[in-house]
């Protein structure tokens, strides 16, 4: 797929991207990954780019808005701390032209090349995808079982385990007892895990929040909601 990065004055690179499916040239401010404009595959450059002037006062009145998501964002360089259940994350730069990831049972490890700013939003996304990558992948491994020891622990019955990129809920339970839970769940302690697993395996039994739900939970937990509260101090949205 073409692409191709333009500076436009005032308003910063721009990248253009040709899709044979595009037929009109549409523009998006996508945080972290910058103004994107997709262009049917025969357009030219130079026509999108004057289509992006005529949206000049479109793009810079909505600048401001997706500059405050990104302060919110996690910037990863090498000195950021970052680590899912088994794996720590690394990223140094080397002396390829190109960005690299290699994930194996202990590290995530990111280069990217030497005299690039790391900081850079294409840097950036691909650390995250290659996070996400690592997370999903150690979730599938873990998160299935850990939530078979806990039904057989105590006594629940439930469907299948699926394993979802959620923006807003680390879990739920639908009303056939299928249990989705959250890859992110990756990045918590073991008892926030559990708590997760166990809060889901509850609702194939009780299907609100209502006093029977917390009676059951604290049967198990103790006091599930001062451990709910914990939760609360993590959040899904690392970036």
């Amino acid at each position: 797929m073409p692409e191709k990065i333009i500076h436009v004055d005032q308003i910063g690179n721009v990248f253009f991207r040709k899709n044979k499916r595009s037929k009109n040239v549409s523009i998006a401010l996508r945080p972290l990954k910058g103004i994107v404009v997709t262009l049917p595959y025969y357009t030219s450059y130079n026509y999108a780019l004057r289509v992006v002037e005529q949206k000049r006062k479109w793009i810079l009145a909505h600048l401001p808005k997706v500059e405050q998501i990104e302060q919110k964002a996690t910037v990863y360089t090498e000195d950021t701390p970052f680590a899912t259940k088994t794996k720590k994350l690394v990223i140094e730069a080397h002396l390829n032209d190109t960005i690299t990831s290699k994930i194996n049972s202990h590290t995530i490890t990111i280069n990217y090349p030497f005299g690039y700013d790391v900081k850079d939003s294409r840097i950036q996304q691909f650390i995250k995808l290659s996070i996400e990558k690592a997370l999903r992948t150690e979730a599938k491994d873990y998160l299935p079982a850990r939530t078979a020891e806990l039904a057989k622990k105590y006594n629940f019955r439930f469907s299948k385990v699926f394993i979802k990129n959620a923006k807003t809920l680390w879990g739920s339970c639908s009303g056939r007892n299928n249990i989705n839970l959250n890859m992110h769940l990756m990045r918590l302690p073991d008892y926030l895990v559990d708590y997760v697993i166990i809060h889901e395996l509850c609702h194939t039994v009780e299907k609100n929040h209502g006093k029977g739900f917390w009676s059951l939970m604290d049967q198990i937990l103790g006091d599930a909601k001062k451990i709910s509260r914990e939760l609360r101090n993590y959040s899904i949205q690392i970036y």
